[in-house]
């Protein structure tokens, strides 16, 4: 599997050495829309508003347990095709109400996996 190639600090496209827009691949790839899946919120997709971590109506303006969090965060992750097991970590929660963390995911071939969010 295949994906655009994005920016960790950023998220936004990269450019590689030719000028192209960069491609990433498994396992990389999979992890990082796993890390997608994981910073959509419900009803941003336009097709299809069911997809997405559902931050308005559970997380935020409430005060959820941190496992709660962690469960609707590994839930989106498991909405990636050929995901076959997600683990979030939380790694930081800034005073604005940000949450930053890691995704590891098991691929298809048991291959293991992680990107930021």
């Amino acid at each position: 599997m295949k994906t655009l190639l994005l920016a960790t600090d950023t998220w936004d496209l990269v450019i590689d050495a030719n000028g192209n827009i960069a491609v990433a691949s498994n396992p990389y790839a999979l992890a990082q829309d796993a890390a997608s899946a994981i910073r959509l919120f419900q009803g941003e997709l336009y097709y299809d508003t069911t997809q997405g971590v559902p931050y308005f109506a559970q997380i935020l303006g409430q005060r959820p347990s941190l496992s709660l969090v962690k469960q609707l965060l590994v839930n989106a992750a498991l909405t990636v095709p050929e995901v076959q097991s997600a683990q979030c970590f939380i790694t930081k929660v800034t005073a604005t109400r940000q949450v930053q963390g890691q995704v590891q995911v098991t691929g298809p071939s048991g291959t293991v996996s992680t990107a930021s969010f």
